[in-house]
C-alpha cells in the first residue's frame, strides 16, 4: 500500500531534558506522536539503549483522512523493535494498517480489532470521497495476520535487553497496560485504564514490580466522577423519564466497551420494572452483535461475577429485553417510545448521527452521552446544548431534544488516578491522553498532594513531537550464581569468578559452571614453537636466568617438559593466554639471540660446542675504531685458564691514552672521560651501520649498544 507524507500542523518546540544522573548515564527518550496534550491518535515512542518501542497507533476521530494519523513521518518505522497495542479503540489502534510493523496485543484485543477495523473500512467505502481513505480491507487483513497475540502476565522477550509483560487495565475487554523493561529500566505504559470494577470487567492491576517511569492517561484531569451506584441510578432514571414522556432515547456508544456494560445494566433494569417492558430497547449495530461471540469466548478474562454466572450456565450476554435492531425500518414502523444504543460513539457519522438528525427537533426525545467526548466531534458540540446542529445533508436542524452526560467511559477520575500513581510509586510520571488544560490542572493537583506529604514527584506533560529526555543514574548489579552463590559471602570480602554480560545484565560465576548456566564452554589453546639452536640446555638456562632471574624446569598437564633442547632444536610449549603469550614471546627472543650473542662464547659449557660468534662483526668494528683513533689491538678469541678477562677485548691507544672495549658487554673503560665518550660514540655509530636489521629484533647483545652504554 502506498504511504504518503503528511503536512504537520504543529510548532516544534525545544526538546525537554531532565537530568538526574552523570554525563555518561544512559538516557530514556519519550516522544509523543499523538495524544500529547490532546485526546486522540495515541502514539508514544520509547527509546533507550538502542531499543525502540511504540505504544499504540491510533487515529484522531475529529480529523478526516491523513489529518487523523499520528505524526508518523517523525519516525523511521523500520527501526522499531515492537509496537504494543493496549486496546482496540479507534484512537489507540486504527492507524496500525498504515504502519504495520512488529505488533503485539492480547488475544481478545486481536479478535475485536479484526472486527472493528473491517467495519471501519466498510463505512469508509460507502463514502463517495475516497481521497481520505487510508487503507483497504487487504491492508487490514495483512495487519491482523502479522499481529502477535499474547496473554496477561506473559513475559515476552523481544530481543537482547528488551521485554514486556501485559497486565489487566480494565477499560474494555482485552485492554492491557504494559510493563516494559529495556536494559533494566522499567516503564509502565497504562493506556486507558479503569480502577472501578463494573458489571463484567476486572479493575486495572498494580504490577508487582515498581517501574522507574509511568506513562499515564489523564483523560478526566481533576474531575471526580460520581459513585458507580449513584451513576447507574441517575442513568436509569434519565432513560425511564424520556420513555415515560413518550420520547425516544438515543445513546451513542462504541460497538465494544461500555455498550456491553450499558446493555447489561438496561436488561437488568427492565427486568426489575415491568411497567417498562413494553418499551423496546435496541442495540443498532451489527458489529455489536458479531462481537458478542468474542465476549462469550473470553469470559475467563472478566470479573468473578460474570465467571460465576457462566459456571451456573447463566449467560449474562443472552439479553432478555435488549434486542438487536437488524433493520432500521422497524424504528420507522414503531411510533412509540424506545431506547436505541447506536454507533458511532462521537456521532460524527453512522446511525447515531442519522437518528440524532431525525429526532433532534422533538423535545420529548433525549440524548444521553455515556462516554468521553473528544474535542471537535458532534458529541462534544451537543454537550454545549446549541440551538441548531449541522446536518450531514447540508443546512442546520433545530435542536430541541434534551442532552445529558453520564460517563460510563471506564476511565479513571482524579481520585482513582492520583491514588494509582501513588501506589505505583514511579520516579517519573508522564501524563498523556488528556487535553492541555485538564493535564495542567492534574499536574498541579498531584504536585500539591505530594507537597503536603513532604514528598517530591517529577511530572511531565510533553507536547506532540516534543521529545522528553530523562537521564538516570547508571547502576550495574552483578548477580552471583552457581557454586559462587552456594554460601553467603562475607561483607567486604572479594569474590572471584567469571563475569558474563548478556542483554545488559551481568552475572558472576565459577568457570566450571559456565556450561550449565550459559550454554557456553571454555577451551585451551596449546602453542608450540621449534627454534634451531647450537648450544646445550645449560647455556640456554644460563641465558634464561639472566632474563628472568629464576627458571623452574616444569611439565605440562600431560607430563611433557615445557622446554626441550636437543643438539639442534629448542622446542617451547605453553598454554595460550595474555600473560603466557607475553612471557613466551620474550623467551623466544632470548632463544633466537643465543647463538649470535658473544656472551655465549664466555660460558664454560659453550667451549667445544662448535659455536662461535662471527668474526666479521669484530673486524668491521675494529676498522671503524682504527679509522678514528689509529692503533687498535685485535680481540683475543681464545685465552689460557685464568686469563678470561682478556677474552674478546680490544685496546684503543691514542698518544699513550688507552681505552679498553669489552666486546661481550660492549662497555668502554678508560681513565680519560673524553676518550671514553668518543669511543662509545664511534661504537654506537658502527653497530648501527654494520648490524643486520634482523639482529636488532632478536635480543642480540650486539644490538643493544646504546642501552648497554647508558645512551
Amino acid at each position: 500500500m502506498r504511504r504518503h507524507a503528511r503536512r504537520h500542523d504543529y510548532t516544534k518546540s525545544a526538546p525537554v531534558q531532565v537530568v538526574s544522573g552523570g554525563e555518561d548515564a544512559p538516557s530514556l527518550k519519550i516522544t509523543m506522536l499523538g495524544a500529547g496534550q490532546e485526546v486522540g491518535r495515541s502514539c508514544c515512542v520509547i527509546e533507550h539503549r538502542g531499543k525502540k518501542v511504540v505504544c499504540d497507533a491510533g487515529l484522531h476521530p475529529a480529523y478526516p483522512g491523513m489529518g487523523s494519523l499520528p505524526f508518523i513521518d517523525e519516525l523511521d518505522w523500520s527501526t522499531v523493535d515492537a509496537i504494543l497495542i493496549t486496546h482496540f479503540h479507534v484512537d489507540h489502534a486504527a492507524a496500525l494498517p498504515y504502519v504495520m510493523e512488529k505488533v503485539y496485543m492480547t488475544h481478545a484485543t486481536k479478535a475485536i480489532y479484526g472486527l472493528t477495523m473491517m467495519d471501519t473500512v466498510r463505512i469508509n467505502d460507502q463514502n463517495a470521497d475516497a481521497a481520505g481513505r487510508l487503507y483497504d480491507e487487504a491492508d487490514v487483513q495483512a495487519s491482523w495476520q502479522s499481529t502477535i497475540a499474547v496473554d496477561y502476565h506473559q513475559d515476552i522477550v523481544i530481543s537482547g535487553g528488551l521485554r514486556f509483560t501485559p497486565y489487566h487495565a480494565g477499560h474494555v475487554l482485552g485492554a492491557s497496560m504494559f510493563l516494559i523493561e529495556i536494559a533494566g529500566l522499567k516503564i509502565l505504559y497504562t493506556g486507558d485504564y479503569s480502577r472501578e470494577e463494573d458489571r463484567h470487567l476486572v479493575i486495572a492491576e498494580i504490577p508487582p514490580v515498581k517501574p522507574d517511569v509511568m506513562i499515564c492517561e489523564s483523560t478526566f484531569g481533576v474531575h471526580t466522577l460520581p459513585d458507580r451506584k449513584d451513576k447507574e441510578e441517575q442513568f436509569t432514571t434519565l432513560v425511564s423519564n424520556i420513555v415515560k414522556r413518550g420520547g425516544r432515547c438515543l445513546m451513542p456508544i462504541p460497538s465494544f466497551g461500555n455498550g456491553q456494560e450499558l446493555a447489561l445494566l438496561l436488561d437488568e433494569f427492565w427486568d426489575q420494572h415491568p411497567e417498562l417492558q413494553s418499551v423496546p430497547v435496541y442495540f443498532a449495530s451489527g458489529l455489536f452483535q458479531r462481537g458478542m461471540r468474542v465476549y462469550k469466548t473470553y469470559v475467563h478474562t472478566m470479573n468473578a461475577n460474570i465467571r460465576a454466572r457462566f459456571a451456573r450456565r447463566d449467560n449474562p450476554f443472552d439479553f432478555k429485553y435488549v434486542k438487536w435492531l437488524k433493520d432500521r425500518r422497524r424504528l420507522e414502523e414503531h411510533k412509540g417510545p424506545c431506547v436505541v444504543m447506536a454507533s458511532a460513539q462521537f456521532m460524527s457519522f453512522g446511525l447515531s448521527r442519522e437518528l440524532l438528525e431525525d429526532w433532534a427537533a422533538d423535545a420529548k426525545n433525549g440524548v444521553i452521552v455515556t462516554g468521553y467526548s473528544i474535542e471537535g466531534t458532534m458529541a462534544r458540540t451537543l454537550l454545549g446544548e446549541p440551538d441548531h446542529i449541522d446536518s450531514l445533508k447540508g443546512g442546520t436542524i433545530p435542536r430541541r431534544l434534551t442532552v445529558k452526560e453520564i460517563s460510563f467511559g471506564a476511565h479513571v477520575d482524579y481520585a482513582q488516578n492520583s491514588k494509582f500513581i501513588q501506589e505505583i510509586g514511579a520516579q517519573h510520571v508522564v501524563l498523556v491522553h488528556g487535553e492541555a488544560s485538564q493535564m495542567a490542572r492534574l499536574r498541579a493537583a498531584l504536585r500539591d498532594t505530594y507537597a503536603t506529604r513532604g514528598q517530591e514527584i517529577n511530572i511531565h506533560t510533553p507536547k506532540n513531537c516534543e521529545p522528553l529526555t530523562l537521564t538516570f543514574r547508571a547502576e550495574r548489579t552483578v548477580k552471583a550464581i552457581g557454586s559462587l552463590a552456594a554460601s553467603r559471602p562475607v561483607h567486604g570480602a572479594p569474590v572471584k569468578g567469571l563475569l558474563v554480560s548478556k542483554d545488559f545484565s551481568y552475572t558472576l560465576l565459577d568457570p566450571k559452571d559456565l556450561r550449565d548456566f550459559t550454554g557456553l564452554s571454555t577451551s585451551t589453546i596449546e602453542q608450540k614453537m621449534s627454534i634451531p639452536i647450537g648450544v646445550d640446555w645449560s647455556v640456554v638456562r644460563w641465558h634464561l636466568e639472566g632474563m628472568y632471574g629464576e627458571v623452574e624446569e616444569g611439565t605440562d598437564e600431560e607430563g611433557r617438559p615445557s622446554l626441550t633442547v636437543d643438539s639442534t632444536v629448542a622446542e617451547l610449549r605453553w598454554s595460550s593466554n595474555t600473560s603466557n603469550d607475553m612471557i613466551a614471546d620474550s623467551a623466544l627472543a632470548v632463544l633466537l639471540g643465543i647463538d649470535a650473542s658473544p656472551a655465549t662464547v664466555k660460558h664454560p659449557s659453550a667451549k667445544g660446542n662448535g659455536s662461535s660468534p662471527s668474526s666479521d662483526e669484530f673486524d668491521d668494528l675494529r676498522l671503524f675504531l682504527e679509522a678514528h683513533f689509529g692503533e687498535v689491538t685485535a680481540p683475543n678469541r681464545t685465552v689460557e685458564d685464568g686469563d678470561e678477562d682478556e677474552l674478546l677485548v680490544m685496546d684503543v691507544d691514542v698518544d699513550g691514552t688507552k681505552a679498553r672495549v669489552d666486546l661481550i658487554s660492549m662497555k668502554v673503560e678508560s681513565e680519560s672521560d673524553e676518550l671514553r665518550s668518543r669511543v662509545e660514540a664511534v661504537i654506537e655509530m658502527a653497530m648501527t651501520t654494520i648490524t643486520p636489521l634482523s639482529r636488532l629484533f632478536m635480543g642480540s647483545e650486539l644490538g643493544q649498544v646504546k642501552a648497554e652504554n647508558g645512551g
